[in-house]
């Protein structure tokens, strides 16, 4: 069933820096097109004026104030609408999103979440609530664990043994994330980790694995489909924005690569996310054996990359599945 909504606010690109970027504005771009299309008012709020997105002709309304849940719980008090669409602006936006979730902003203002559901994005962002969601179908993850201290990390290495990659929770870019070869390093690391984020996961570091990445369509309807195979030029432990990523993959086998395909599937409906996502797998290059890293449940770097490549506009179609359609 289509929803029925008259106003919608889009969380915009943001500024150019980590966890805001331009790609962002491709996307919130053709989320405000699709809105328009439907003849729904759009409100976008975005404090960089260089943007596509904040041109006169697209949103109805457009705030130039920061992405934080301050400004936009104004925002909401203000305009009032009826949904709100948390994808299209990066990790900022659905770090913002999140918040503003817990703090039950939506829920006072009786603004709906349109597209992915706030539980979705929560299993996503959270690292051991991921874990254990892909655990629940006997998927594989890297063995890891969330640890809220520095020596508890340290216990945690010792277990898994080293080298063990750190990884932040609702991290932006990467940020704070490293490789510890021993003790030493991994205390430098999660101290500067912690004062970016309360969680950081210690896992098994998978040096030389293959990286791979699928773009993912999901509609309320739980029709699913994979629109982009991307390979990362460098193995694992470069991070993807420092890397060069091809799609579709190169070196895959079509065993290898229907494989990871079929499981990209799995896991986005076992999330719940309805509109568009992108899914990370480590492949061992010797054999089959994968691990799932994580789920972004937003529109991403890679996404405009898939979009371009197949000339599937992923954005515009994410927001119309966000509105119900099939």
């Amino acid at each position: 069933m289509i929803k029925k909504v008259n106003k919608v606010l889009i969380l915009g690109s943001g500024a150019i820096r980590i966890g805001q970027a331009g790609e962002f504005d491709y996307s919130g771009s053709q989320a405000i097109k699709a809105l328009k299309e439907e003849g729904i008012k759009t409100v976008l709020v975005n404090p960089n004026i260089a943007t596509i997105q904040t041109s006169e002709y697209l949103a109805d309304k457009v705030y130039f104030l920061p992405l934080d849940a301050y400004f936009v719980s104004k925002v909401i008090e203000k305009e009032r609408p009826d949904g709100v669409l948390l994808g299209f602006g990066g990790q900022t936006a659905l770090n913002v999103g999140a918040l503003l979730a817990r703090k039950g902003i939506f829920k006072k203002f009786k603004v709906n979440v349109l597209g992915t559901p706030v539980k979705a994005i929560m299993n996503t962002e959270d690292r051991e609530l991921f874990v254990r969601k892909i655990k629940e179908i006997n998927l594989k993850v890297p063995e890891s664990k969330a640890v809220t201290k520095v020596e508890e990390a340290v216990r945690v290495a010792e277990k898994i043994g080293y080298p063990v990659m750190c990884r932040i929770a609702y991290a932006l870019g990467g940020l704070g994330s490293g490789v510890a070869h021993n003790k030493e390093q991994l205390v430098k690391i999660t101290r500067k980790a912690f004062s970016f984020s309360k969680q950081i996961l210690i896992e098994e570091y998978l040096e030389g694995w293959k990286e791979i990445e699928y773009e993912v369509v999901r509609d309320p309807h739980d029709n699913c489909i994979v629109i982009c195979s991307m390979e990362n030029v460098d193995p694992m432990g470069i991070h993807t924005g420092e890397s060069i990523v091809v799609a579709p993959v190169q070196t895959l086998t079509a065993s290898e690569n229907f494989k990871l395909r079929a499981l990209s599937i799995k896991v986005i409906r076992h999330l719940g996310i309805v509109g568009e996502c992108n899914i990370q797998f480590a492949l061992e290059p010797q054999s089959e054996d994968y691990r799932i890293i994580e789920v972004n449940a937003r529109l991403s770097r890679s996404s405009a990359l898939a979009s371009k490549a197949t000339g599937y506009p992923l954005a515009f179609i994410a927001t119309k599945l966000a509105l119900g359609y099939s």
